[in-house]
């Protein structure tokens, strides 16, 4: 009887911790559940969803002129949708990755209400929000495609899911420019898959066009984004830059990944707290590449951990080499962090530095960090420097309108 009672106490207070603690805004359990599912059909097997129309508002997560989840802000903070003299389009992550319970198996149904739920209630909550200090937040619904395409050994069967969730995009960025941008100036941001759809809308619809006259800049966090991937359209150097992307994905100080070699080591990573981008430090792929640490997914424990090496190279032989680690952010810098529950800032608590195309964070103490296990930080992407993001997307915004408000003076005199 003791120990029921014991054992009750135990899982309420476990409950507890997962209730306040970070979890990063519930996409841990979406991923802890989702890596270990794969649709055993073949995408030619599955029906394909109906299309979503995007002159129904309820094909939207978030509209500048309704109330929703797009309009939250964390404590202290306002939302700007209504003065705002820029947009933001924003294309949410994978959030589809349990079981298929329909016969709609390799792209989400938009009549699903669970799942358009959590798309609101995390993805719109806790990640487009960052902008809506920024400018008017335009959130569509998709046919994301389920998460085992990152898994799965058909390529084609994955393409075809991508393709499917892209023609959405691409229908919903063309309602949105004919019909609610108004020759407006827009960002373009994104995470995860949605940075997969984002940078294809970018190359095709936005590169080379009148539109991109029209672009502030593109967010893109979460996906290996390779530096010659976006030809026409710049890295992002400084805070202040305009009329270029920027991009980064986050992994535990000294932690390489298996897949390492399959395009993180060329992708465009740039610091989210200073906003500096050093292209020295990106690797060019090599024809026939060996994965530096085999089975080994950490660096020699030599080369950091203690504030006087942080600055060290890799002492790890390795062929093709390894980059070198860019200038250290100590997390007196940082702005903030907003976990969950929503509306706390968690400020200081993330150190950056950039090591090739990752960016290296030390593990962050926050309330339950002791549950997360992976050195995998990629579901806090944006979370984990929410505050960053959005005062920088407010900067650049700015600094968009002020240097267009010049030119067209210019223009008149």
């Amino acid at each position: 009887m003791l120990q029921t009672h014991f054992s009750s106490i135990l899982n309420r207070l476990q409950k507890f911790i997962l209730t306040v603690g970070l979890l990063f805004v519930s996409l841990l359990s979406y991923f802890a559940d989702a890596q270990h599912y794969i649709i055993p059909t073949r995408f030619h097997e599955s029906p394909i969803p109906p299309a979503p129309r995007y002159n129904m508002e309820e094909n939207w997560s978030a509209l500048p002129f309704r109330k929703d989840f797009g309009d939250l802000v964390p404590n202290g903070y306002t939302d700007n949708q209504e003065h705002a003299e820029v947009d933001v389009f924003y294309i949410h992550p994978t959030l589809y990755g349990e079981k298929p319970t329909t016969v709609y198996k390799w792209n989400h149904d938009l009549n699903d209400p669970k799942l358009n739920k959590e798309i609101d209630e995390v993805a719109t909550k806790f990640q487009a929000t960052a902008f809506n200090g920024a400018g008017k937040l335009y959130v569509p619904r998709y046919r994301q495609a389920h998460y085992s395409v990152f898994l799965t050994q058909h390529l084609d069967d994955k393409q075809a899911a991508l393709n499917v969730a892209y023609s959405d995009i691409d229908a919903a960025f063309s309602y949105y420019i004919e019909h609610l941008n108004d020759g407006r100036p827009f960002i373009i941001a994104s995470h995860s898959q949605g940075t997969i759809h984002a940078a294809r809308l970018l190359k095709y619809r936005i590169i080379g066009t009148a539109l991109q006259q029209q672009l502030v800049v593109a967010y893109l966090p979460g996906m290996a984004v390779p530096k010659d991937s976006l030809i026409g359209l710049p890295v992002c150097q400084e805070p202040n830059s305009i009329g270029c992307f920027t991009s980064w994905s986050t992994y535990e100080r000294n932690f390489i990944p298996t897949n390492y070699f399959n395009g993180l080591n060329n992708a465009v990573c740039v610091n989210p707290i200073t906003w500096k981008f050093d292209d020295s430090l990106t690797v060019s792929i090599p024809q026939n590449p060996t994965p530096a640490v085999g089975d080994k997914n950490t660096l020699d424990s030599n080369s950091v951990e203690s504030p006087n090496s942080i600055d060290q190279q890799p002492t790890i032989n390795s062929d093709p080499p390894l980059p070198r680690r860019g200038h250290y952010c100590p997390k007196e810098m940082h702005r903030g962090a907003v976990l969950k529950p929503f509306g706390k800032v968690y400020p200081q608590i993330c150190d950056a530095q950039v090591f090739g195309g990752l960016l290296w964070i030390t593990k962050p103490k926050f309330p339950g960090a002791f549950l997360y296990r992976t050195s995998n930080f990629h579901s806090g992407d944006i979370n984990l420097f929410y505050i960053d993001i959005r005062e920088n997307a407010i900067l650049r915004a700015k600094t968009f309108v002020q240097q267009k408000a010049i030119s067209t003076e210019n223009i008149r005199n």
